[in-house]
């Protein structure tokens, strides 16, 4: 295995003169799929688990959301066509004579999650679900299921995954308010606030603007008037959460498209635009790290729903991450971090065919050649518990 410690040596991008950031929020219709994904493989590795004492093949992670129809208004609408989705990908049905659920538990983990985590939707109502799950193809079940004679996951891809730290004023400004605008406190004092919360930052020069577009619950919002009062007090909480992450100016703009003059403002009976505005996809929101950042490095896989114990996609990705942050925090004088890993499919998890992590730092970087490669091999070696980190809601991957 190659690991390269090589000179950070472009511009950082806090310091450039334009930078752009995007997170989709908990309510977005990608990221709905990806949750949805990734709750459907926790949920399986789980009862893999506790049936056969290993994790067994699994790649659930195409999904497809097709959008409703609805008819929203003050004081409360109605969803008139369901929101439809779509659970598809792959995974073993039967093992040694035992049948495994999985269309049921694709169903149940989707209704409990939309429950838990999208406050004015009715799965029972709102939505139908299909599960299109098939076992996986033999030579990749093949390579997986070696692990079982050889010990070793090997990996089922050819790819790569990719990482940094830390974020930046903008990255976290970014990334925090879409956090507190759908924590359940903020849900339990302003219901009218939608989980569909887009949040894009712009940042020119030293100032900071930051667009965002909220889905408000119609039922909650009793007129325009009503719902101008509570779209400022979103932009309020918004730049007060701005300003615990930046010194920079800051400027906020809510729900830029309304037309107030004539009431045709972004409500929604479910607070997602999934019941007649948008559609969604698996793969297609933030990307493992919870952002869109498309002046750093970025992996375009799909990681939500992927196998946690030999998909690549999945795991060099979350990995990357975990060795960057580890390096900033564990050498004070490494500023940054970007760390790019690789695999070949077949070969074992934990020894991509390359690592390269480049730092900035005022110093040689050779010189924390040993320390940074002791922090790959300890993350790499850590690469067999994240499976049980994702399934226990550790981290996430969207």
């Amino acid at each position: 295995m190659n690991i390269r410690v090589t000179p950070l040596d472009i511009q950082p991008v806090s310091t450039s003169e334009i930078e752009i950031v995007e997170r989709k929020g908990l309510g977005h219709p990608d990221t709905i799929c990806d949750a949805l994904a990734e709750k459907l493989s926790a949920e399986l590795c789980k009862l893999y688990y506790e049936n056969f004492g290993f994790v067994l093949h699994h790649n659930v992670d195409k999904n497809l959301l097709v959008g409703g129809s609805a008819t929203p208004k003050f004081g409360g609408g109605e969803v008139t066509e369901p929101i439809e989705i779509y659970l598809s990908g792959r995974a073993i049905k039967e093992y040694k004579g035992k049948k495994i659920p999985v269309d049921e538990i694709a169903i149940e983990s989707a209704k409990e999650w939309l429950k838990e985590n999208i406050h004015a939707i009715d799965p029972e109502n709102h939505v139908r679900i299909y599960p299109h799950i098939r076992p996986g193809s033999v030579d990749l079940v093949d390579i997986y299921m070696r692990q079982l004679r050889d010990g070793v996951p090997l990996s089922n891809d050819t790819s790569f995954g990719v990482g940094y730290a830390p974020f930046d004023d903008l990255e976290n400004v970014v990334f925090q308010i879409e956090k507190k605008l759908n924590s359940k406190e903020i849900k339990k004092l302003h219901p009218e606030i939608g989980e569909d919360i887009k949040v894009m930052g712009v940042r020119i020069g030293e100032k900071i603007t930051i667009t965002i577009a909220c889905a408000f619950v119609d039922r909650f919002v009793k007129d325009i008037n009503d719902y101008v009062e509570k779209r400022e007090n979103v932009r309020k909480l918004a730049y007060e959460v701005a300003k615990e992450f930046t010194n920079r100016e800051v400027e906020i703009h809510i729900n830029t498209g309304d037309d107030v003059e004539n009431a045709n403002v972004y409500i929604t009976v479910t607070g997602t635009s999934a019941e007649a505005g948008d559609d969604g996809e698996v793969g297609r929101g933030n990307r493992v790290n919870g952002l869109i950042t498309p002046y750093r490095p970025m992996s375009l896989e799909a990681a939500a729903g992927k196998n946690p114990i030999t998909h690549v996609g999945k795991l060099y990705n979350i990995t990357s991450n975990d060795i960057a942050k580890a390096v900033v925090n564990e050498i004070p004088e490494i500023e940054e971090a970007y760390v790019y890993m690789v695999s070949q499919i077949g070969k074992p998890v934990n020894q991509p065919l390359a690592v390269d992590v480049k730092v900035r730092t005022p110093e040689n970087s050779a010189k924390f050649q040993t320390k940074i490669e002791e922090i790959v091999n300890e993350c790499l070696a850590d690469m067999k518990n994240i499976w049980k980190r994702l399934m226990n809601g550790e981290i996430t991957v969207y």
